[in-house]
């Protein structure tokens, strides 16, 4: 999952992100997203599309690219899913509307636009672990029955995360597609129930992909090795909500010297301190040196 550089005046850094679209595939990843975590909720329509229209040509020929849609009305996460389709996107993901509280019926048919509205896939994403409100198990079966596992996959966020994800692949018999985004913190729980794949934020990504072969591989050792650091930056990111995700990445993106600054779109509610920036620079040697 991309971070979203940004210059001095606001705008979009299109170099930087360049680099870090190519770092992310020079480190093995096999696609790229536009999601929370790129400030998408804090950034006007204009510079959703502008994003857009950067990445997907960006990845295209080297892998896919995924371009978060989810708005406050059924009507402009369309209107944005098909911009996306039309920039070359492998799929397009949305969270629901967070300003209200939807029923399970209009939470359904919320997504179910957006699906009608494009020809590649949806990835219905609960981010109610920091933002908005849980999506109800029913919403995404009938979702399933009605576009098909080629059209809907899931990227559940709800606590409890590994429960919940057991629930969705029982209640399908294994045949929903999900993908994990927990940061990396909760990857080797969920790989063992069956994720097809995970989105971590760049900042990690090296790490984050050694872990997933070392799982496949079967490598306990190395599994825990390299999870361990990895979840005790992922806790420092967690316990500061959505802010605390944007502000620790982009701290360690400007550290690793993909990132020229940290700027992030305002306001926000909570800043990076110099106790915990050293925290994390402690636990990120940590890992560097387990990825040796």
């Amino acid at each position: 999952m991309l971070h979203t550089p940004f210059l001095e005046d606001g705008r979009i850094d299109h170099k930087t992100l360049q680099r870090e679209i190519d770092w992310a595939f020079e480190v093995g990843a096999d696609g790229v997203v536009v999601a929370m975590v790129s400030e998408v909720c804090r950034l006007p329509q204009a510079m959703r599309r502008e994003l857009a229209e950067l990445v997907c040509p960006a990845a295209r020929a080297r892998g896919f690219s995924v371009i978060s849609v989810g708005a406050e009305s059924t009507a402009e996460a369309c209107e944005l899913a098909r911009h996306a389709e039309s920039q070359g996107a492998s799929a397009v993901m949305a969270i629901p509307p967070i300003a209200t509280r939807l029923s399970s019926t209009m939470t359904r048919d919320y997504f179910a636009g957006i699906a009608k509205a494009v020809e590649i896939p949806l990835i219905v994403q609960d981010a109610s672990g920091y933002v908005g409100a849980a999506i109800s198990l029913d919403v995404y079966l009938d979702l399933l029955e009605t576009f098909g596992t080629d059209r809907i996959f899931f990227k559940p966020e709800a606590h409890p995360l590994g429960p919940n994800l057991s629930r969705l692949r029982d209640a399908t018999r294994g045949q929903a597609r999900i993908f994990e985004g927990s940061g990396g913190i909760n990857l080797v729980d969920c790989y063992r129930r069956g994720i097809q794949g995970t989105m971590p934020g760049t900042d990690l990504l090296d790490a984050v992909v050694a872990l997933w072969r070392a799982l496949q591989a079967g490598d306990e050792e190395r599994t825990y090795q390299l999870s361990l650091p990895i979840s005790g930056l992922v806790a420092l990111q967690l316990s500061a909500g959505l802010d605390g995700f944007l502000s620790i990445e982009k701290h360690l993106m400007k550290k690793r010297g993909i990132f020229p600054n940290t700027i992030q779109r305002q306001p926000v509610g909570w800043e990076l301190d110099a106790e915990t920036a050293a925290e994390v620079d402690r636990l990120f040697v940590r890992l560097q040196a387990a990825l040796r």
